[in-house]
């Protein structure tokens, strides 16, 4: 396996990671949020398990074994409530943005448009959740700007 093979391999298993985590934490939203977004949030659960599935075949195809969702996730604060789980869906968005940057970066042809797809569903996604958005999404966590833990999160 050449260098961009291996860095493309380990980019989709970020992915898949991420989308791992995306969808135990919209498992916490949709226990948390209010009625009026309950469908955005099934919605949003809906599509990254359809994204976590498509990238566990990915990498199947990329020759790699697919990585296995963790046992429990670490949320990045309490989410007691509607409030909380509306701030942790733009959160899991805001982070599967940075992610599928990194993917798009990797890739080319047909996995780059898919991931630059991916982006830019997150990027909306987070904006819906947030009311806000930033000019480049996904970029913020790799400027620096957040620290990342190596302990599985959402």
């Amino acid at each position: 396996m050449s260098k961009a093979e291996d860095r493309g391999l380990r980019a989709l298993q970020a992915a898949l990671a991420a989308e791992h985590a995306a969808v135990y934490g919209y498992g916490v939203v949709g226990g948390r949020i209010g009625e009026k977004r309950r469908a955005e949030a099934r919605t949003a659960y809906d599509a990254h398990r359809a994204r976590r599935d498509a990238l566990v075949r990915a990498v199947r195809d990329a020759g790699g074994e697919p990585v296995a969702a963790a046992a429990g996730y670490a949320l990045p604060f309490p989410v007691p409530d509607a409030a909380a789980a509306v701030r942790l869906a733009a959160e899991l968005e805001g982070r599967l943005a940075g992610v599928y940057a990194d993917l798009v970066r990797e890739s080319s042809g047909e996995r780059r448009r898919v991931a630059a797809e991916a982006l830019r569903e997150a990027a909306v996604r987070s904006v819906r959740w947030s009311g806000g958005s930033v000019a480049f999404p996904g970029l913020a966590e790799r400027s620096g700007t957040e620290s990342g833990s190596p302990a599985p999160t959402v």
